[in-house]
This record gives C-alpha cells, structure tokens and sequence, in this order.
C-alpha cells in the first residue's frame, strides 16, 4: 500500500471534485486563463490542470509544474516529459553505483 498512495490520493479527488462540482458550483472550466478545479487553457490552474502552461497537483501540457506532471517541460515529483526535473527515491542511489562502476573500471585498466 506504501507504493500505491498516490492512486488513492487521486481517486479521493476525483471524487471530490466531482461531488463539489454537483453540489455547489461549477468547478471545471476552459479559457485562455482558468483557475478552477478542473481548468483547460492556455494557462491553467486547479487541481487538475491542462494547458500550454499548468500547474496543478495533476498536470498536463507544454509546461507544467505539480505533484503528478506529463508535458515536455516539468517541475513534479513524479512526472514523465522530455525535460524532466524530478525526485525519485532510486535515482540518487542509481547515480551512486554509477559512479562507484565507473572509477572500478578505470582503476583497473
């Protein structure tokens, strides 16, 4: 369950999104500058956002910075892009072995 927290975290607000839009107002929206719950734009902001340039706990779009980010350029913790700047538990222990191989192979020859 450790692994899977974040697909809880997202079906919780999917949810939540969905019964607050029901119940009180509109939370999606689309434009050229939205800030909502669910926004599509150019420039989108909200819980789950699409755009040239979002940002939001789900993301997706040329730029975009959030927890859970798809897009060419990221900022996100996990995210899948081109450019991608992101934390990962493995990644600085995978540079470390990396490394460590690399001197142990120079040092031999």
């Amino acid at each position: 369950m450790k692994k899977y927290w974040y697909l809880l975290v997202a079906a919780v607000l999917i949810i939540a999104g969905f019964i607050l839009n029901y119940t009180f107002a509109p939370m999606f929206s689309a434009g050229d500058y939205v800030c909502n719950y669910f926004a599509a734009g150019d420039y989108a902001l909200g819980v789950f956002a699409v755009g040239k340039f979002s940002a939001g706990i789900f993301s997706i779009g040329i730029f975009s910075v959030g927890i859970f980010s798809v897009s060419i350029f990221n900022i996100a913790l996990y995210s899948t892009g081109i450019f991608v700047i992101a934390y990962k538990k493995k990644l600085p222990s995978l540079f470390k072995q990396a490394f460590e191989q690399k001197a142990s192979e120079q040092e031999t020859l």
